[in-house]
């Protein structure tokens, strides 16, 4: 009898179990074998509700989730399927997308995904022409056609979040995009990897406090030396080792029965103190070999059962100067969030050019400005021979460039962005909000560069204003309009602010209550 995984997760009363599964680089032989039998054993097992297939982790090469996924779905193992947005445009998205429904895996995990890897010939060349949010609206548009064609189970799509933040920036910056993923559809969330008890409740206490209401999976990791070392790298985006944790785990498996015996405890533990926090679920991950040790995982959290307080001490696990969005530790109850209590300075050409951009935005790119209607009629006489469109090229790019480093999209989105450039400054084009893999508030892709979102929470900060961070979401590129010019475009209602009102009325109304600076403690 197939395994119902939305049914699971649904029912409030239920501790949902998930389990990840990684394939490998082969098409047969003993990598798919391992798969496959872990899935069946999983089955069998009667305690596991879904397991999920990643999708090229690490932006390499590996076998397609869909098809692995597809064969154990035929187990009766109902299956999640990862589906990143690295390596297809949205065509190729749809198309996949099409696929899965025919092939009955309605179950996504939506990922904007991690960057390029090493393929055939060298690193492969990043898509990201959709980010997690758009795939979200992108899924629902299609539920919608389906149910229109006699098909009401659409697809049931998940987002994750990556709640293991350092600063105030990166942390907003995960909770306003988790909640713009909830308004483009997303009915559930997955946490990515830590061991900081105090995070894990603080992203519970900040969906309640947004309103959000949506189910939520907690990672736990079978945690070995070398994925420790890994993680602690900062080699898997988002996810935290911290340093005394590392040190702990690589003394465990001096012995290695020892150290397996310690890694499933401290799993087990885990397990246990999320349930205790309020998570509807867990999602475990770091089974390669067999499925026995999910089991003893299983069991050993049944014998802890409500005792869980106990082992909070041992999930304390702060970054150095590490930011926390309440002033409460778990299990005492939340209060109201600390966002822009203190607001960051900016250096004073960063000031400059954030004021200069907001004034110039508000008088030329307003469409309720006094001057909207006659800006539209000179820019219909610019646009109608070469001569006028070439005096805008040279009048905005030029510009545009200094400032932005602007590439000449021709769909302009700086004013989501904080008036930065999500083209020229992410490695990954982000207009919905930021990507779980920055650290320390540096990009994942160019660690020797701010985040374009940390940089963007900063100027809104100083106002106190981050709300603007999340208001909204915001269609994706229109690449019809490459290299023209956006000024034309705005004005004549040809970029996503006026042609993209089909998607964002997708995006359900939402509203992310987070503090900001002007709002006090209320």
């Amino acid at each position: 009898m197939l395994r119902v995984f939305q049914n699971d997760i649904m029912d409030p009363d239920q501790f949902v179990i998930t389990l990840e599964l990684v394939p490998g680089r082969e098409s047969t032989g003993r990598s798919v074998d391992t798969v496959m039998g872990i899935a069946r054993d999983a089955f069998s097992d009667g305690r596991i509700s879904a397991v999920s297939v990643t999708d090229n982790p690490g932006g390499n090469p590996s076998l397609s989730p869909d098809a692995i996924g597809y064969r154990i779905f035929s187990l009766g193992m109902d299956v999640i399927v990862h589906f990143t947005c690295r390596d297809m445009n949205r065509v190729g998205m749809e198309s996949r997308a099409l696929q899965l429904a025919m092939m009955g895996m309605k179950n996504i995990l939506a990922l904007t995904g991690d960057y390029a890897g090493t393929g055939f010939g060298g690193q492969g060349a990043p898509v990201f022409d959709l980010d997690s949010v758009t795939l979200q609206i992108l899924l629902s548009l299609i539920s919608q056609r389906m149910d229109a064609a006699g098909d009401p189970d659409g697809f049931f799509t998940g987002c994750a979040v990556s709640p293991f933040k350092q600063s105030e920036g990166e942390c907003f910056a995960q909770y306003a995009k988790m909640s713009r993923k909830v308004a483009a559809g997303a009915r559930f969330v997955i946490t990515q990897l830590g061991y900081d008890g105090r995070k894990f409740s603080e992203l519970i206490g900040i969906q309640r406090h947004m309103g959000l209401g949506v189910p939520t999976l907690g990672s736990v990791y079978l945690l070995t030396p070398k994925a420790a070392r890994v993680m602690h790298s900062g080699r898997v985006p988002g996810a935290v080792v911290p340093s005394q944790l590392l040190q702990t785990v690589e003394r465990e498996w001096k012995n290695s029965r020892q150290g397996k015996t310690a890694a499933i405890e401290r799993a087990a533990r885990l397990g246990a103190v999320l349930r205790g926090l309020g998570y509807r679920g867990i999602h475990i991950g770091g089974i390669h070999r067999d499925f026995s040790i999910v089991g003893r995982i299983l069991d050993r959290m049944e014998a802890i059962g409500d005792n869980w307080q106990g082992f909070l001490p041992g999930f304390d696990s702060p970054q150095p100067n590490g930011f926390y969005a309440f002033r409460e530790k778990p299990p005492a109850k939340v209060t109201a969030p600390l966002f822009g209590k203190h607001r960051l300075p900016l250096d004073g050409l960063d000031r400059m050019i954030f004021s200069l951009m907001q004034r110039s935005h508000n008088l030329f790119f307003n469409f309720d400005a006094p001057m909207a209607s006659f800006f539209r009629t000179v820019c219909e006489h610019l646009d109608s021979g070469i001569w006028g469109r070439l005096f805008m090229h040279l009048a905005e790019h030029p510009v545009k460039r200094l400032l932005l480093g602007c590439r000449q999209c021709g769909d302009c989105a700086i004013q989501h962005v904080g008036f930065l450039c999500p083209e020229s400054g992410c490695p990954k084009h982000m207009r919905n909000g930021a990507c779980g893999g920055s650290r320390q508030g540096m990009c994942e892709v160019n660690p020797d560069r701010p985040c374009v979102w940390f940089r963007a929470h900063n100027r809104w900060a100083s106002q106190g204003k981050v709300s603007e961070l999340c208001a909204g979401c915001v269609p994706p590129r229109m690449w019809e309009l490459d290299r023209t010019a956006s000024w034309l475009n705005f004005h004549l209602r040809r970029d996503h602010h006026s042609v993209g009102n089909d998607i964002s009325r997708v995006c359900r109304e939402t509203t992310c209550r987070l503090i900001d600076g002007k709002d006090g403690d209320g």
